[in-house]
């Protein structure tokens, strides 16, 4: 007990930052991120579900064009919101490099153990990506899920690699925020860890909840497994690197096999 306590004294903001703020800090940035995702997210289930027809002869598109018939404004209206859906992350940077002085470096986000992140996320990746898939299927065959279309971007020569950094973006901006971030805030603010897993898993579930029950449950399911291993090894290094490879998976697996296997559904 005095070990833990000693870890959070040292993990409490410096120059005295009052419990008052950290709760309006971490309620803005939530505000500006992935809280605002969330309410969007349960206005667009409620309207799923009071739309006729099925939750599963809906869907939910993930990554779609913003200007059909027009490639390069297309390309730079892509580009602009995988940029400014990453400002939040600036953010948080910001504020812990104000507290620590070392930036993303205090969630475990840097260079430090490339191999050791990269060999982990990609174990993460393997375990969780077909445990997901299976889950989604069965969530939609039973009514419980929009169809999710990954992508419908049109066949120019930046589809892939705008869809790869759609995934880096996703990655670093869910795992940043959700876990390393909100759990050293929750921490700070004397939440107990099991009521700070609560709350980080059910907020990963709840912008995820356009896509019906299945992606709010899976995803909350995810979020646990992420706390866990974020504990366990107190950087969020190998959570982007799963999650971007999933993201990859799902998004570039998609554009290559929609309409081609039978197995996978589409709109």
């Amino acid at each position: 007990m005095q070990v833990e306590a000693e870890r959070v004294a040292d993990s409490l903001p410096q120059g005295g930052t009052s419990p008052r703020i950290l709760r309006s800090e971490t309620v803005l940035v939530l505000a500006l991120s992935l809280g605002a995702s969330g309410v969007s997210a349960l206005i667009s289930f409620v309207g799923s579900l009071t739309k006729e027809g099925g939750l599963k002869h809906q869907a939910a598109n993930l990554n779609a064009s913003h200007a059909p018939g027009r490639p390069w404004l297309d390309l730079a209206w892509q580009l602009f919101g995988i940029a400014t859906a990453l400002v939040p992350v600036a953010l948080v940077a910001h504020l812990l490099f104000r507290e620590r002085g070392a930036g993303l470096r205090t969630l475990g986000l840097d260079r430090t153990r490339p191999w050791s992140d990269l060999g982990r996320g990609v174990l993460i990746a393997a375990g969780i990506g077909s445990a997901g898939l299976a889950f989604y299927l069965v969530a939609r065959a039973v009514g419980g899920n929009l169809t999710v279309v990954p992508e419908s971007l049109p066949g120019v020569w930046w589809k892939y690699p705008v869809l790869v950094l759609s995934a880096l973006q996703n990655a670093v901006l869910e795992e940043v925020i959700v876990v390393g971030y909100l759990l050293r805030r929750l921490g700070q603010l004397g939440w107990t860890p099991m009521a700070a897993l609560v709350a980080g898993s059910v907020l990963r579930g709840s912008y995820h909840l356009y896509q019906g029950v299945g992606g709010f449950v899976g995803n909350m399911v995810m979020g646990v497994v992420f706390v866990l291993l974020y504990r366990r090894w107190q950087r969020v290094g190998p959570l982007v690197v799963a999650h971007a490879l999933l993201d990859i998976g799902a998004f570039v697996g998609y554009a290559l096999l929609a309409g081609k296997v039978s197995w996978l559904p589409t709109m």
